[in-house]
């Protein structure tokens, strides 16, 4: 297992591939990171925006070779968290739920449904170690309030708040089902971002979506049902202005990690430190380290 000696919180973004493809990254080296849950999606590239370490890690690994079921959450966040990630934007393309919600428009939601049934395996805790994360508002307040502030000046459209549903896939929705989503609540609907939430928050790293409308999923009947090509066209078109938010958004991010979601796991513990295994705490040093 790799976990890195530095004191200097590091962000994590969370997307494409291509997302470090861009201005103003520096300093840029590749890592390939072992972790207790198995291999994460790709390579992690770090490097330097605007003076700030940050970690690049390929979601659906470099060439988009793997579905959203495929994709290993666990060694994703793990190894951000052992690189020092403390904060974390993640980049992901959606459906549209609302009228009002467009393609190409951009969305930073508040809130989250998740309709995976996989919530089992998208934990850190378990093997002695029992754990209940508080999640009642799963993104990070003040780091929504950082990437509304960047998107604003530099996208058409950009609206504060929404629900993302997070569907297991890799399918897209049946009519019914978009209509059911609807009904429920939900306004943007996506494959991954339920697990990199939760398991974010159990990490003690505060973390916020940056969600690219790339469709109207297949509930309207006066647009064509989703297809992959609509998305690549759509989401090809919002990347370049996904990366100037990301750069804004990076130099406004705070230096020392003092967010609620930096010390959830005060309360969350239910199992004494004199209780924990060793192996399974072993595991868990890059989270559960502070505990000693």
């Amino acid at each position: 297992m790799n976990v890195e000696r530095t004191n200097e919180p590091a962000i994590g973004i969370v997307g494409g591939s291509g997302l470090y493809e861009m201005e103003g990254f520096e300093e840029i080296s590749e890592r390939s990171i072992k972790t207790p849950f198995g291999a994460p999606s790709d390579k992690l590239v770090s490097g330097r925006i605007a003076g700030r370490r940050v970690c690049f890690l390929p979601r659906h690994g470099v060439g988009h070779r793997l579905m959203p079921h495929e994709i290993n959450h666990r060694a994703n966040i793990w190894a951000l968290r052992s690189l020092g990630v403390r904060w974390v934007i993640s980049v992901t393309a959606v459906g549209s739920l609302r009228e009002e919600l467009a393609p190409r428009d951009i969305v930073v939601p508040d809130q989250l449904i998740d309709r995976t049934g996989t919530a089992g395996k998208h934990t850190f805790f378990g093997n002695g170690i029992a754990a209940h994360i508080g999640f009642a508002d799963p993104y990070c307040l003040e780091l929504r309030e950082v990437l509304l502030a960047a998107a604003r000046p530099l996208a058409p459209k950009v609206h504060d708040g929404g629900a993302y549903l997070c569907m297991n896939g890799p399918a897209f929705s049946t009519r019914a089902e978009a209509h059911f989503h609807r009904l429920n609540g939900a306004d943007i609907i996506g494959m991954t971002n339920g697990p990199e939430a939760r398991l974010c928050r159990e990490a003690e790293i505060a973390a916020a979506t940056l969600a690219l409308v790339t469709d109207y999923d297949c509930w309207k009947t006066d647009e064509v049902a989703v297809e992959v090509e609509t998305v690549i066209e759509n989401l090809h078109a919002n990347s370049a202005m996904a990366k100037r938010i990301i750069r804004a958004a990076v130099a406004a991010i705070p230096e020392t990690p003092e967010s609620v979601c930096h010390r959830v796991l005060d309360t969350a513990i239910f199992t004494p430190r004199a209780l924990w295994p060793e192996q399974a705490a072993r595991d868990l040093g890059p989270i559960l380290g502070r505990f000693g």
